[in-house]
């Protein structure tokens, strides 16, 4: 029997991080369905050419080809996906996750995997898979030498183009600014933008290092993607052919998350060694960034599924 195509087409930075996952995925489906699948991990512009006639798209579009079954899966921002599954916004809130293992038993248990299988407008057409985290906890990366929280009130600070993110930064007092994390360097040269949110893997795959001075190391929110599949592939496979992918899916996305904590350490010190300075929090501090987005939970919470802040809170 011929094996089943895939196509999974990647578009986003750090791409590396999210080619090994795929590569990841492949090695798994391959071990435990051999020969039943093809897997071709494709980047972006080798998409366009090979099976797009050229026709320029960005990654943002790959949301539709998914959903259309032009490609059977992708990756892709929670603030993009939240367009067909608003409870993705949740993960924006600032201090809503205490560490990385309380956020792999939201990911991997009932309630990610609820809010994957249940991505809530019924055309949509395409199904969550996996958490990834593209980078992991954001950090504040700065144009100018900031001492402290404080001094974040009236700069213009990048946001990823989510209404909740950018509260976060009103908060505290800064001047949100929605754009993609891949236009920051060019924002930030420009002078659009004093810095903004990003993560570790993306300061120097991105270039936003030429510009940084220093990163508050806040710590307050997450970064992440789906790995995302057509809803009308996944359901043409057989049972277990789809608990495989279901499977290898998460195996993946725990191998990127685990890929991007590891790289904070290193990272870190190649900032430090070429001059950026970094800042931790102090508690204190924390504490007054939790105290200053504080309201964000009732202000959002008939924005999500009753009862799921309290049920991540709890996990």
């Amino acid at each position: 029997m011929k094996p089943i195509k895939i196509k999974w087409v990647l578009a986003h930075e750090p791409i590396d991080l999210f080619i090994r996952a795929a590569e990841k995925f492949k090695e798994v489906v391959d071990s435990r369905a051999p020969g039943q699948f093809d897997v071709d991990i494709i980047l972006l512009s080798e998409y366009i050419d090979q099976h797009n006639q050229g026709q320029h798209i960005i990654k943002h579009d790959l949301m539709d080809h998914v959903a259309d079954g032009r490609i059977e899966m992708s990756q892709m921002y929670t603030y993009t996906l939240a367009k067909i599954c608003p409870d993705l916004d949740v993960f924006d809130l600032p201090f809503l996750f205490r560490d990385h293992d309380h956020a792999d038993r939201v990911f991997e248990g009932p309630i990610g995997q609820q809010i994957l299988s249940n991505y809530s407008r019924p055309d949509s057409n395409i199904q969550g898979l996996a958490f990834t985290y593209s980078g992991g906890y954001k950090q504040i990366l700065l144009k100018d030498n900031i001492e402290s929280l404080s001094e974040f009130a009236g700069h213009n600070l990048r946001v990823s183009p989510s209404a909740v993110s950018a509260d976060s930064m009103s908060s505290l007092g800064a001047k949100p600014v929605m754009i993609d994390v891949e236009l920051m360097a060019e924002a930030m040269a420009d002078n659009q933008i004093d810095g903004g949110e990003g993560s570790w893997p993306r300061l120097y795959s991105l270039g936003i290092d030429r510009y940084t001075k220093t990163v508050v190391d806040t710590n307050h929110s997450l970064l992440l993607t789906n790995i995302i599949i057509n809803t009308q592939f996944l359901n043409s496979l057989t049972l277990d052919q789809q608990l495989v992918i279901k499977e290898a899916a998460i195996e993946a996305g725990r191998h990127e998350r685990s890929i991007s904590v590891g790289e904070v350490e290193p990272l870190t010190k190649r900032a430090i060694a070429d001059g950026i300075r970094v800042v931790r929090l102090s508690e204190q501090e924390r504490d007054q960034f939790r105290s200053a987005t504080a309201h964000m939970y009732d202000k959002w919470s008939e924005h999500f599924t009753p009862g799921l802040v309290q049920s991540i809170q709890n996990a």
